[in-house]
């Protein structure tokens, strides 16, 4: 039994849209990339202006994507006449006294790990003047695209994707997992998703209820969650992104119950927000919500706002104009809540957590501010393989195992113009920077990076490198050993260096 009738429709949509070319490249190479970028801009002039041709392709982006009103009888000779009807009957479209239809949901496409979908969402404000109600299902912004870029794409038996709003993240999850469950605690969501998922022809559990309450007991190979963790009061004006708890205590909730919903090895993948205080980092703050065993977490801090900032996003977000009496209001309440509290910045990121059994957890929490266009989620499970193996492993025998230099690997010598001498340059910086994945940079010495040129997966160990090195210079081979264990140590952990038993990760 269907939830809504949407959910029937919406496969006939979808392969009409499929075969019309209202895809997500189709409409880029029907519009252009300049009004593509228009588009994406909520600039719906522009994209009207472009698609004045009155190609059928046109006439489906003016209809689904701009929202324009147009006759009934227009609508069904684009859709035909039965499914005209259906979009009606089930709210999708909405129809005046003179017989003009426009639509009243969104219906747009994407490309969702590389397939080509449509998410059925709500309408939002992107071009038609909207403020979007309480009760408002989120289609697919920057922060549910983040997140897939973020989550890994390899095969699992079982997947749960908590909150799932429209259906986003499940939707990534198609064709890796073996089952799906889909959980939220807004009805609506959940009419939604189904559409989403029907549209798709993806199988998916759908269960109703807050936080993790509809799957008690069960657990998961795969944990995903885009969850409201807007920072604010403890109340919820917007179901898509208020929690009803105060400050973090979303975040915080999410990340400390999903460990006990992971089945062995099994990971989640997150997005959070934290506060920032005097009196904590809030890198303490985070590592505090998780256990202090059974779990590897890697924590990743990609931005942080300070408070006025933070509010004014998100009241635009709802299309409160700043400049209103409600905005001051409401600006007014929030910023005395965040001082009341010590607020002093917002931070906002990734969690990745990965069940390790009983050994103490391994929790790594840091800034990731570099600019990258890789998805993150390779690079997400390479960590938890690199870290794993950093676990099992002694001082010792780190400095008895052999390694590689990551492909692509640079080495930047940095010089800048010698004041001190008036001329020429002088050297400022030695570092080596991966190519790759997140571009990680480390600053090093001299006698690190001719130790990293020397590894070889199929040479010397660490130790062996390092006495050679040593000796070639007049070192103490047994300090320069124990200097480099931990910094190579570092360098493993960013995945610059490789463990020789680790070389088909980057093959």
């Amino acid at each position: 039994m269907t939830r809504t009738p949407l959910t029937v429709l919406a496969p006939e949509l979808t392969a009409l849209f499929d075969a019309a070319g209202l895809t997500a490249a189709g409409v880029a190479g029907h519009l252009g990339p300049d009004f593509t970028e228009a588009m994406h801009r909520g600039e719906p002039a522009a994209v009207r202006y472009v698609t004045s041709d009155g190609s059928t392709l046109s006439r489906l982006i003016r209809v689904f994507i701009l929202r324009d009103a147009v006759p009934a009888t227009e609508l069904a000779d684009l859709v035909g006449a039965s499914l005209t009807t259906r979009l009606l009957d089930s709210g999708a479209a909405v129809s005046d006294l003179h017989g003009t239809v426009r639509m009243a949901l969104d219906i747009r496409p994407h490309v969702i790990v590389g397939v080509n979908r449509w998410v059925f969402s709500d309408a939002d404000a992107s071009m038609t003047p909207h403020v979007p109600g309480p009760d408002h299902v989120l289609g697919v912004g920057a922060a549910s695209l983040s997140l897939l870029q973020s989550t890994p794409v390899t095969p699992v038996g079982s997947a749960l994707d908590l909150g799932t709003g429209s259906g986003v993240q499940a939707l990534g999850q198609f064709g890796l997992a073996e089952s799906i469950t889909a959980t939220d605690v807004h009805p609506r969501a959940l009419d939604l998703a189904e559409a989403t998922f029907a549209g798709a022809d993806a199988r998916v559990e759908l269960l109703q209820g807050p936080w993790f309450e509809p799957v008690a007991g069960r657990t998961f190979d795969r944990i995903v969650a885009n969850p409201p963790f807007v920072v604010g009061l403890p109340e919820v004006g917007h179901v898509y992104r208020d929690s009803g708890l105060n400050l973090d205590g979303a975040s915080e909730l999410v990340v400390s119950q999903a460990p006990g919903y992971l089945a062995p090895g099994g990971t989640a993948h997150l997005l959070a927000a934290w506060v920032h205080t005097h009196d904590q980092s809030w890198a303490q703050r985070v590592a505090s919500w998780l256990p202090d065993r059974g779990v590897a977490a890697w924590v990743i801090e990609r931005d942080v706002a300070d408070p006025a900032h933070y509010v004014g996003t998100w009241l635009r977000d709802e299309s409160i104009d700043p400049r209103s009496p409600e905005a001051a209001a409401r600006t007014e309440a929030w910023l005395a809540h965040f001082a009341e509290h010590g607020v002093i910045g917002i931070g906002f990121g990734f969690v990745a957590i990965r069940n390790i059994g009983d050994e103490p957890s391994d929790i790594l929490a840091e800034s990731m501010p570099q600019t990258f266009s890789d998805p993150l989620g390779p690079e997400v499970e390479e960590y938890f393989a690199r870290t794993a193996w950093l676990r099992d492993r002694s001082a010792q025998e780190l400095a008895d195992a052999t390694f590689l230099t990551r492909p692509g690997l640079a080495r930047e010598n940095i010089a800048v113009a010698d004041k001190d001498a008036g001329v020429g340059f002088a050297p400022a910086a030695l570092r080596l920077t991966r190519t790759d994945g997140p571009r990680w940079s480390h600053d090093v010495d001299e006698h690190l990076a001719a130790v990293v040129s020397g590894l070889h997966p199929q040479g010397l160990s660490l130790a062996e490198t390092v006495g050679l090195y040593a000796m070639a210079n007049g070192l103490d081979e047994d300090e320069l050993v124990q200097a480099a264990v931990p910094a190579v140590v570092d360098l493993i952990r960013h995945g610059l260096v490789l463990p020789a038993e680790l070389a088909e990760l980057v093959e």
